[in-house]
């Protein structure tokens, strides 16, 4: 791809023609969309917001239109049979919000409405929203001689818009049940179905005897559906490349899997696309949409940070979204701030899954919006402080500074939070005021002598980082554990000053009590 030529880049763009004029830069996912659509016909696909679901099912659309034009040079053109059309159904709740049944309905209607003029269909005598979708599926395959296919964008949406009201939520979710439940029935008439969202709602709650709804969304074939890989990058984007350090391009924005980390990881569009219009690095997906509901419920569980990192669930609670219950994990995965890190089978059918986040975009934007909710109105002064004394590598300062930022914690937050409970809170604070500023963070850093509870890896630089709470008077324990178990042993042959430090926190005085740092000296 040296040399070749620059074309536009795609922002925003999700229509199938537009991309395939040429004008603009393509990546082929033809090759998923044929092996799709020849071993199955019902599918259902969750992906997070802004990662190309829009754009997939436009494709998929004009493939079954038999749009040839549009398809030449592409993988799946000389495999699929241009002379069979069939008529498509598209229904997409992407635009807009409503927030009640009435607007939720008009909606549904608007869409139908619409379907049938399309496909040149006469009007329905039914007078609910299942017998109008039932009579124009039906009519579509009758009046076309072709069974219909049936794709539906951001299916969930209108639950997720209003999940904070839950009353709400579940009168939305019973209007859009009443709209899938068309599906069970329809098979004799439908030719392909695919269903996109964020969230997998299950089958009880939304779709109502469904049970033939084939969920791809965890498949390693269907694993960069949506999405950029290294080498879409590479090929299809090198024009774009030169004057951007690559590996910070990984670094930031590359590491999101589905299925097992076997499978490529994955690049968010968005993110890649504004990164090469506007030649800076900055978090423009998580930017994109405040996750206020998300942030706001993490709070409420009390959730342990540090924990973010490593999280471990089974498979299907990956999939276990309602109003009435939503599991952190669950949440988190499929919004796309958590990611697969690793997959294992420690027992035959019993598939646990590791999560942790995909890169540091996410990482760094969201301990930043995690920090108020754990009583820390943290500035931007406060972070760059944090940067400054790491960069001068000042552990006096840094005692000052942390202590400085527990001081600030009011105190109606601790009396009025249930999370000041916990222990973890104190490491939370710690963890997420390093977390926010993007730096390279492990936390239980794995050695052969045990984990150590944080490490930090900065401008040449390692920092291991043991906590304790203690009652008022600090012990030296932590430290003591950092020296006797040799966690600095694993990190002596990178060649790099290490600080082992002992961090004790006071319950009593909700105050770090103890910093003790013990600099390792280089091997000889």
């Amino acid at each position: 791809m040296t040399g070749a030529a620059k074309k536009k880049l795609p922002i925003g763009i999700q229509t199938f023609a537009d991309m395939a004029s040429g004008e603009y830069y393509y990546v082929d996912k033809t090759a998923h969309i044929h092996q799709l659509v020849e071993e199955g016909r019902y599918f259902f696909l969750s992906r997070p917001r802004r990662f190309g679901k829009s754009l997939l099912i436009d494709t998929i659309k004009s493939l079954f239109e038999g749009r040839e034009e549009l398809f030449r040079g592409l993988y799946i053109h000389g495999k699929w049979d241009w002379q069979q059309t069939h008529p498509v159904i598209r229904l997409s709740f992407a635009d807009g919000v409503v927030t009640c049944r009435e607007e939720l309905d008009a909606r549904i209607r608007y869409q139908l409405r619409r379907s049938r003029d399309n496909l040149r269909l006469p009007g329905s005598d039914a007078e609910d929203i299942p017998g109008e979708f039932a009579d124009l599926i039906v009519a579509a395959h009758e009046h076309h001689g072709s069974r219909a296919v049936v794709l539906i964008d951001e299916y969930d949406k209108p639950i997720l818009d209003n999940i904070t009201a839950p009353d709400r939520a579940r009168e939305l979710r019973e209007g859009l049940k009443n709209l899938y439940s068309v599906l069970k029935d329809a098979d004799p008439h439908l030719r392909f179905c695919l269903l996109t969202g964020v969230s997998k709602f299950s089958k009880v709650s939304l779709f109502s005897g469904l049970n033939n709804l084939n969920d791809i969304t965890l498949d390693a074939p269907y694993a960069t559906i949506c999405g950029y890989t290294d080498r879409d990058i590479d090929t299809v984007f090198a024009p774009e490349l030169p004057g951007l350090d690559r590996e910070q391009i990984r670094y930031w924005y590359n590491g999101y899997r589905w299925g097992d980390v076997c499978c490529d990881s994955i690049y968010n569009p968005f993110d890649i696309l504004l990164l090469l219009q506007k030649r800076r690095f900055a978090p423009y997906w998580f930017e994109s949409a405040t996750p206020t509901f998300l942030v706001e419920l993490l709070a409420e569980r009390g959730i342990f940070t540090p924990r973010l990192e490593q999280m471990q669930t089974e498979a299907e609670l990956l999939s276990r979204f309602d109003v009435e219950q939503i599991a952190t994990e669950a949440l988190l995965f499929q919004t796309g701030y958590l990611t697969v890190h690793h997959v294992e089978e420690p027992m035959t059918g019993y598939w646990l899954y590791t999560l942790g986040y995909p890169n540091v975009e996410v990482e760094s934007s969201l301990n930043q919006a995690l920090l108020p909710a754990l009583g820390v109105d943290e500035a931007p002064r406060q972070r760059l402080a944090l940067f400054r004394i790491l960069q001068a590598a000042d552990l006096e300062a840094l005692a000052d500074h942390l202590k400085g930022l527990y001081a600030s914690l009011p105190h109606d937050w601790y009396r009025n939070n249930p999370i000041a409970r916990y222990e973890g809170h104190y490491a939370s604070v710690f963890y997420s005021h390093f977390a926010a500023l993007g730096l390279d963070i492990t936390v239980e850093d794995s050695s052969n002598t045990g984990k150590v509870d944080m490490s930090v890896d900065f401008n040449g630089t390692i920092y291991l980082f043991e906590f304790k709470v203690v009652e008022q008077i600090p012990t030296g324990k932590a430290l003591q554990q950092l020296k006797d178990k040799g966690y600095a042993a694993k990190y002596q042959g990178e060649g790099k000053p290490i600080y082992l430090i002992g961090v004790e926190f006071s319950r009593e005085e909700r105050q770090i009590v103890g910093f003790e740092v013990e600099e390792i000296a280089k091997p000889a």
